[in-house]
């Protein structure tokens, strides 16, 4: 399992933690999202994309990378995706796993030369380079990203275009077949959203940065006990990169996804003080001071240290539930999971409400409160059905 697949789940260990520590929902901090949307028109996909869009959204993830840190130049997705195909080579030898396998290590080798010689992440040059240049890299970046599926999803690999022609000739599979198969239209799309980035937020963001203060691919102390790499963190900034065309939606994962990762660096090695999602199809960058986004959130009257240690006590809890906190616990370790997330809730003292925990105002003597708000006491009632609130 993994951090996104934990948070798919309402009965996960780690969801349930979420749930009842944000008391005031995902609405509040979606409405803010939704104000800072930008009104001009989306890039839509091209015809030809189709079901890749997802191919072009990993190869464009990566390239917006390497503008700031070319530290890996090859993503680990990628390379663990050549690797799979090395093992089976290993265990199974044959043609095609051997082909497959080849001409990875020579694409992974290309992209290594040429983000050497391009400098991507030089901040004295713009993000974007020669349109040449960017159409092969471009190229070698989808090719990586099929390569990437066969990490995360082995079960789709086999309908890659990758995978097809392999399989079609494995002994004229080369890597010049391979960079030729990119669709006009994905490379066209991918290009594109790329030159949205010109003089835009992310432009201005990569300027106020260093590359020693980038990460590409991140993972946190917390990745130990539940699997989770973000995608990029510049100077502070915790930034998830969207190229859907759903941009309305800010869906639940990827809200509680951002605040995850957040938590999960227990020793506070990155410093993260922001966090937000960069949408490559709108060319917006929304983010929030990560105290603000707690607060939108309604956390529950807890500072972001006590929340790591939380959070650090809850990922770490299996021996003792015998359940990971991303996976759905079986009925048998049920009742210590409840017991232990008993123990991680929030103490309300009184004169406090009882859904944020922040201490009520004073309305005089003889009247007494429960919420601080109109809001929270009807946000009691959710809380209240889900047995979020005692």
């Amino acid at each position: 399992m993994s951090l996104r697949q934990g948070l798919a789940s309402p009965r996960t260990p780690l969801r349930r933690f979420l749930d009842r520590e944000l008391s005031a929902g995902s609405r509040p901090l979606r409405a803010t999202y939704r104000a800072r949307l930008p009104t001009r028109p989306l890039i839509l996909p091209g015809e030809g994309v189709g079901y890749e869009a997802g191919t072009v959204g990993t190869a464009i993830d990566q390239r917006l990378r390497l503008a700031f840190t070319c530290a890996p130049p090859v993503d680990a997705a990628t390379t663990a995706g050549i690797s799979a195909c090395r093992l089976i080579t290993e265990s199974s030898p044959g043609r095609l796993w051997q082909a497959l396998t080849e001409v990875g290590c020579q694409l992974a080798e290309q992209i290594t030369a040429i983000v050497a010689e391009l400098r991507l992440d030089d901040r004295r040059s713009p993000m974007l380079r020669a349109d040449d240049a960017e159409e092969h890299l471009a190229r070698m970046l989808l090719a990586s990203a099929w390569y990437a599926l066969n990490y995360r999803n082995a079960f789709a690999f086999p309908d890659t275009p990758l995978y097809k022609s392999a399989l079609a000739a494995p002994g004229e599979f080369t890597l010049k077949k391979l960079l030729a198969l990119p669709h006009r239209h994905l490379v066209d799309d991918m290009l594109v959203q790329l030159h949205a980035t010109e003089a835009g937020p992310l432009e201005r963001l990569r300027a106020d940065s260093a590359p020693d203060g980038c990460w590409s691919g991140p993972t946190f102390d917390g990745s130990a006990d539940v699997p989770a790499d973000g995608d990029l963190i510049v100077e502070g900034a915790l930034i998830d990169v969207k190229s859907t065309r759903n941009v309305y939606a800010f869906d639940l994962i990827t809200i509680h996804q951002l605040l995850g990762y957040t938590l999960m660096d227990y020793s506070d090695r990155y410093r993260i003080d922001m966090v937000g999602v960069y949408l490559t199809r709108a060319a917006a960058l929304i983010t929030w001071p990560i105290e603000d986004y707690l607060t939108l959130l309604g956390i529950r009257h807890r500072d972001l240290a006590e929340l790591r240690a939380l959070f650090a006590h809850l990922l770490g809890a299996t021996d003792r539930t015998g359940c990971r906190a991303d996976e759905d616990p079986p009925p048998g370790q049920l009742a210590d999971v409840d017991q232990l997330l008993a123990e991680l809730a929030p103490v309300i003292a009184a004169g406090c409400c009882r859904v944020c925990a922040q201490p009520l105002p004073d309305r005089g003597p003889g009247r007494i409160r429960l919420y601080c708000s109109p809001w929270c006491s009807r946000r009691s009632a959710t809380l209240r059905r889900h047995r979020w609130l005692d």
